[in-house]
């Protein structure tokens, strides 16, 4: 049985007053290494966790057992959002990269954000506007750029566990349950919506060697939404139509809604998952860790994210940064030469830290080989239980 997972960290008015708003923090590498060692990644890594737990062995439609004011309020203040995008079509000029139109729609969450988070405020908590405010305008893309990622996702997430450690949202089993079932997906939903109409461009994208262009929490949601049960194996997301019973299988569905092509190609990460990881407890455990690598250890995903306030940056003044402690593993970034190794140091001492659910099948191209291998003319890759895993 699972251990128990430690409580969140409750901050209360008088706590908050003293703190200072969040701001940007993460300028180099070695801030970012700096970040890893703080109490925020802490506490925000246990809040993940925490709502992961909080799905296990849960399935769409989710089960109605009453929505807990607070999420009504998140659900109402999103819905809201939404229907901004009917009132701001996309313009129908020629535009190569976004539509202009997403611009008009940000100047109008940054003017009404604060009227938007102070119905979902209680009066004694008026003074958390400053805190809220920068995680919620940077939820769903940048208006200047016109494209949203990973990035903008965990601006969300870090929104709802201020939330929570607020104690705004309540950290109880049946709330998080909400906050993944309810209120993500309908952050998701909308999200999704803005990417279509607006025609946005992918933040950051990896291309085919990336997870998926613009989210990575579905997938950790999702995962572990199929945790403790035998009846759905890993391999079943490669079967088509897949029903919306979790948030894993939404966010392939939408994958092959805006792209073309055979899946193995386009999405290969997550086609070497499928075939070569046993079940979804090394799905979701793996998945974790590349969340921690390849989005809060990543400088230009994490730059842009302000800290500090609710998510404490607590260095020591007197602290060089690159002399401090990591608390992760550094893990090798996804590239052609590194999706695919096996992560064994006798074997491969130059990739011990690839993808945790590399496979042979996948490995990465010898050298004088540049294509990928699959763009051979076989059509399946052999599915290869990856070592260790």
């Amino acid at each position: 049985m699972d251990r128990p997972l430690p409580a969140l960290r409750h901050i209360t008015p008088a706590q908050l007053a003293e703190l200072a708003a969040p701001s940007s923090k993460i300028q180099s590498d070695d801030d970012v290494q700096a970040w890893k060692t703080t109490r925020g990644y802490a506490d925000y890594a246990l809040f993940l966790r925490r709502l992961t737990r909080s799905v296990v062995g849960q399935s769409f439609p989710a089960a109605d057992l009453g929505i807990e004011p607070p999420i009504a309020q998140l659900l109402e203040l999103l819905d809201k959002v939404d229907n901004w995008i009917d009132e701001i079509p996309p313009l129908q000029t020629p535009q190569r990269f976004g539509n202009l139109a997403f611009r008009t729609w940000g100047r109008r969450l940054e003017e009404e954000c604060d009227n938007l988070l102070r119905c979902i405020l209680p009066t004694n908590l008026d003074s958390a506007l400053p805190h809220l405010r920068p995680y919620f305008i940077t939820s769903f893309g940048s208006f200047s750029r016109m494209d949203y990622g990973t990035g903008h996702e965990t601006s969300f997430a870090i929104f709802l566990f201020c939330l929570t450690t607020l104690r705004i949202v309540e950290p109880n089993p049946d709330v998080e349950r909400m906050l993944v079932m309810n209120v993500f997906l309908r952050y998701l939903q909308v999200c999704w919506r803005l990417q279509d109409v607006y025609q946005l461009e992918p933040a950051g994208s990896h291309g085919v060697w990336g997870l998926d262009d613009s989210c990575f929490l579905p997938y950790i949601f999702g995962s572990g939404q199929l945790l403790n049960q035998t009846n759905i194996a890993v391999d079943a997301v490669l079967k088509e139509p897949l029903p919306d019973s979790n948030l894993y299988f939404m966010a392939i569905s939408r994958i092959r809604k805006v792209k073309t092509g055979p899946f193995h190609e386009h999405s290969s990460q997550l086609y070497s998952i499928a075939v070569g990881v046993k079940n979804w407890g090394k799905v979701n455990s793996g998945l974790f860790k590349m969340y921690e690598a390849e989005v809060l250890g990543k400088r230009v995903v994490v730059q842009h994210i302000p800290l500090g306030g609710l998510v404490e940056w607590d260095l020591p003044e007197s602290e060089h940064v690159q002399d401090l402690p990591s608390t992760t593993v550094p893990w090798a970034p996804i590239t052609p030469h590194t999706v695919g190794m096996i992560a064994t140091t006798s074997a491969h001492p130059a990739h011990a830290t690839s993808a945790p659910w590399a496979t042979p099948a996948t490995a990465a191209p010898l050298a004088g080989q540049t294509s990928a291998p699959w763009t051979s003319s076989a059509k399946q890759l052999p599915a290869v239980t990856p070592p260790g895993w």
